[in-house]
């Protein structure tokens, strides 16, 4: 197997990665609470999609409701 003549230096290596970058993600808005969503997925904020209520959202509220119910349980 082939190895390397001479060592590559740091901005060369460097350079070669610049192209390895993330990507910006497309959000859209969700017409129903008009929070942040991904194109084609379920809104986290309110649960729907397409018009449809696909999952059930729970308030911060009855989060803490249920962490002391489970504490005292």
């Amino acid at each position: 197997m082939a190895n390397p003549k001479r060592r590559h230096s740091r901005e060369r290596g460097r350079l070669r990665r610049t192209h390895y970058k993330v990507k910006v993600r497309n959000l859209s808005t969700c017409p129903q609470c008009s929070g942040l969503k991904l194109p084609h997925k379920v809104c986290p904020h309110c649960g729907y999609y397409k018009g449809r209520q696909i999952i059930e959202i729970k308030t911060a509220e009855e989060k803490k409701k249920e962490r002391e119910k489970k504490r005292k349980g």
